[in-house]
């Protein structure tokens, strides 16, 4: 299975519910070139992905919202990277399963 890497930077935005969640909110483009690279990945819209932010690394899925995708933050890298809601986050990712 082929990997697509890519790299951005992207507000973090809060989202609020009975827990409070948060999610780097990716770039138009890049969304676009990730919904294109993902086709066949795809799992009820969600993208498999690997994630790296500051020297953490970890697996997830990317949530399409509004056109784009939302990549959601775990809390022990957000908390150990500092990142709090409305900061500028530099991503690097792999799209596919690893």
């Amino acid at each position: 299975m082929e990997v697509m890497d890519f790299e951005f930077e992207g507000p973090v935005i809060e989202w609020r519910g009975p827990a409070p969640f948060y999610f780097v909110a990716i770039p138009a483009d890049e969304s676009a070139d990730i919904k294109f690279a993902a086709k066949g990945m795809e799992y009820w819209g969600q993208v498999p992905v690997m994630v790296r932010i500051s020297d953490t690394s970890f697996k997830t899925a990317l949530f399409p919202k509004d056109g784009r995708y939302l990549l959601p933050l775990k809390d022990a890298v957000r908390k150990s990277a500092g990142i709090e809601p409305d900061h500028l986050v530099a991503v690097a990712l792999s799209v596919g399963r690893h």
